[in-house]
C-alpha cells in the first residue's frame, strides 16, 4: 500500500483527499518508481481545485513532475536504483502522477537525475524551472546576447520567473524582473535581478508600439502581459512565453513583429522532445546555484498539496513548493 493525492468527480462534483492505493491500482507503464519527491505547479493548482479542466480522466493522482528511484523496469534505459526525473507528458492530467509514493510510467518519459541535484533540489527545480531552461536556450538559440540590452522576465517572484532570473544572470545577461509583489524586491535581487517594475506596467491594455526598452523577455503570464512585452521589444529582439497566469488571451497586433522584427517563441515543456530536455537540464546543473533552490523553494508534506494548490492558484505562493510524499 502507498499514499497519494486523489481526485475523483461525481454527479456532486469533484473531490480530493489523501488515499491509500494498491500496487494493483497502479496505471500501465514500464518502469515503477519509488517517488521520493514531487512539486506544485500552476497546473497542478488548476487540476487540484478544479479551477480548469486539467484532469481528463478520474480517477486521477496528480502531480506533473517527479523525482525518484527506479524500482523495477522493463524498459531498456532503466535499471532498478537509476535516479530519475519526470516533467510532464500528460502526466497528472491523462496519467497518475507524482504526488505518490510510487508512480508506474513509460521509460520514454524519463531523464536521468542530473548529478550535480538531489531528488529534493531536482524538484525544488520541477517543470517550471525546466520551462526556464527551456525559455533561455529559447532566446539563446534566437541569437539573443547580453550585449543586445536587457531581458525583461514577467511573473518573476512565481516559479518559472524566479529560475528564469537566476538563470539569465549567470549568462549573463541584465534582468528586469516584473512583479506585483514590491515587498519581494529583496529577493528578486538576491537571485539576480538588476531592477524591478512593476507588473502594472504591462498589465493593462497597452499601445501597438512602445518605447524599446528590452532586448528580449521570457513571459508566463500572457494576455496584456506579453502583448506589452512584444510592443516594448527591441528591433529584433525575441520574446519566449510559456504561460497564461493573466490569461490565454493575447490582444496585441503585429506591428511588433513586421516593424521591428520581434520573434515570439511558444515554449512548451509538456511534449518538448528529449533532447530539449537533457539540454535544458544541462543548463540547469551547469548555471543552477544549488544554494538558490533553498531560497526559491519551501517544502510541504504530501497532505498540505490540496491546501497549498489553493494558495498557488490564489498568488500566495512565492517560488517553488517542494512536496515530500513521504511524510
Amino acid at each position: 500500500m502507498f499514499n497519494a493525492i486523489v481526485i475523483d468527480k461525481d454527479e456532486s462534483g469533484q473531490s480530493v483527499a489523501l488515499k491509500q492505493l494498491d500496487d494493483a491500482q497502479l496505471p500501465e507503464g514500464d518502469v515503477v518508481i519509488d517517488v521520493a519527491f514531487s512539486t506544485l505547479n500552476f497546473k497542478d493548482g488548476l487540476a487540484i481545485t478544479g479551477s480548469s479542466p486539467v484532469v481528463r480522466k478520474f480517477p486521477m493522482v496528480p502531480g506533473i513532475d517527479l523525482a525518484g528511484t527506479v524500482r523495477s523496469s522493463d524498459h531498456a534505459d532503466w535499471k532498478p536504483g537509476d535516479k530519475v526525473v519526470l516533467n510532464g507528458w500528460g502526466v497528472g492530467e491523462t496519467h497518475w502522477g507524482g504526488l505518490s509514493q510510487v508512480a508506474k510510467l513509460k521509460g520514454d518519459w524519463l531523464v536521468p537525475l542530473p548529478a550535480a541535484f538531489t531528488e529534493r533540489q531536482a524538484m525544488g527545480i520541477g517543470t517550471a524551472g525546466y520551462t526556464a531552461a527551456l525559455c533561455v536556450d529559447a532566446l539563446v538559440k534566437a541569437g539573443v546576447t547580453p550585449d543586445q540590452g536587457e531581458i525583461l522576465v514577467t511573473g518573476a517572484t512565481g516559479g518559472v520567473g524566479s529560475v528564469a532570473v537566476a538563470l539569465l544572470k549567470k549568462a549573463g545577461f541584465k534582468v528586469i524582473g516584473s512583479t506585483g509583489k514590491a515587498s519581494e524586491e529583496a529577493y528578486l535581487r538576491q537571485l539576480g535581478a538588476d531592477s524591478i517594475i512593476d507588473r502594472a506596467e504591462l498589465s493593462a491594455p497597452g499601445r501597438a508600439l512602445g518605447k524599446e526598452r528590452w532586448a528580449g523577455a521570457i513571459d508566463a503570464v500572457g494576455s496584456h502581459t506579453l502583448a506589452n512585452a512584444c510592443a516594448q521589444t527591441r528591433y529584433g529582439g525575441a520574446v519566449a512565453a510559456c504561460g497564461l497566469a493573466q490569461g490565454a488571451d493575447l490582444p496585441a497586433t503585429v506591428m511588433p513583429f513586421i516593424l521591428r522584427g520581434v520573434r515570439l517563441l511558444g515554449v512548451d515543456s509538456v511534449m518538448a522532445p528529449k533532447a530539449l530536455r537533457l539540454a535544458a537540464w544541462e543548463r540547469l546543473a551547469r548555471d543552477l546555484d544549488p544554494a538558490l533552490i533553498e531560497v526559491i523553494g519551501a517544502e510541504i508534506g504530501l497532505a498540505e498539496a490540496p491546501a497549498a494548490a489553493a494558495d498557488l492558484l490564489a498568488g500566495k505562493v512565492r517560488g517553488r513548493v517542494i512536496v515530500d510524499v513521504n511524510r
